[in-house]
């Protein structure tokens, strides 16, 4: 072959490729703008979300019923509950800094004290409870112990008995209002003391649910903590009356006679707190990551469906819940509540 034939079909083949290569170019092209179009005509997914909320340990089965109804309607939304006693839940607002969307305390006074007004804006008090004594059926005595003799078996030198840190968890301290509060219904003086200082406080644990497994393998036969709590797991209780159980609003001026001092905000500052009924609040933190969901599960708590779950968990439901920064809830959880100047 001849170098000018050579050169025209070289010429050529370039020619071709060229060509070649410019439509598939435009297929190409024409195949993006109608994945663009087909995408902008589709309404955008969900992106994979959390919701962060920590929680009382009391509050453990019934938000764990709650997360199952928040996840079937937001498919894509996993729940994150995290239980602990509900000071040391406040803390890590406060203190640690920690990312949370809801937050939910056994006593609305913790909020109030250890995150209005820097970390929270509202407190929603949305249910009740009150105090028990929970046993197993192996506990000693448990065949001779009332409501009328719980402390003299309480503290034999041969039973153990549990309660929570006040620092950390209310049922800690109103445990040791309980016990001021038996000190004058059964009219005997140094019992308070007596009860507060048994065993050495052995048994004091974060949390009132840390002590369940105690109780169940026999390690302490008797237990403080909230009846909906005993209820969940099927445990016996010592019912305690109106003048002890902080279940009464009736006895508000009665509880208030029983006072214990808890640490504060600053460290070495210490709070005293009252004794008053029981009564658990929830909020949004300021700076939680996800205040839209944080909104929509406050509405399903709230509503109806919620009360129910709280209702069947032994938490009577506050209806019409009660927050005193009214104003500044948002228009889809005011109307689930009334405002109050306490």
């Amino acid at each position: 072959m001849n170098t000018k034939a050579f050169y025209s079909r070289f010429i050529l083949a370039v020619i071709l490729l060229s060509v070649i290569n410019g439509f598939i170019g435009c297929k190409e092209k024409v195949a993006a703008h109608k994945q663009t179009l087909n995408h902008e005509s589709q309404p955008a997914k969900d992106t994979a979300k959390e919701l962060i909320v920590f929680h009382a340990g009391s509050l453990s089965l019934p938000f764990k019923q709650l997360a199952k109804i928040f996840e079937e309607k937001h498919p894509n939304v996993k729940v994150l509950s995290e239980a602990a006693g509900s000071r040391d839940t406040a803390r890590k607002v406060s203190d640690l800094k920690r990312p949370c969307d809801v937050l939910a305390s056994a006593d609305y006074k913790v909020v109030d004290n250890l995150l209005m007004p820097d970390h929270a804006e509202f407190n929603i008090r949305f249910a009740t409870n009150e105090m028990a004594i929970a046993y197993h059926k192996k506990s000693r005595y448990s065949d001779q112990i009332t409501s009328k003799n719980w402390p003299k078996f309480l503290l034999k030198k041969d039973v153990a008995f549990g309660r929570a840190d006040p620092n950390s968890d209310p049922c800690g301290y109103r445990s040791v209002m309980v016990f001021q509060l038996a000190e004058k219904y059964f009219k005997k003086p140094g019992l308070a003391a007596s009860l507060a200082n048994k065993d050495g406080k052995k048994y004091i644990r974060p949390k009132e649910t840390d002590l369940l497994a105690l109780l169940e393998v026999g390690e302490i036969d008797y237990l403080f903590i909230y009846q909906s709590v005993a209820s969940q797991h099927d445990l016996k209780t010592i019912a305690l009356g109106d003048d002890m159980n902080l279940r009464s609003d009736k006895n508000e001026a009665l509880y208030a006679t029983a006072s214990v001092q808890v640490t504060g905000k600053k460290p070495g500052e210490l709070i005293t707190r009252k004794g008053a009924p029981i009564v658990y609040s929830v909020t949004i933190p300021k700076a939680a990551p996800h205040k839209a969901l944080a909104k929509e599960f406050l509405e399903l708590l709230l509503s109806e469906k919620g009360r129910a779950v709280m209702a069947a968990n032994g938490q009577n439901p506050v209806v019409p819940a009660i927050s005193k920064e009214i104003k500044a809830l948002p228009a889809s959880i005011k109307k689930y509540c009334t405002g109050t100047g306490k």
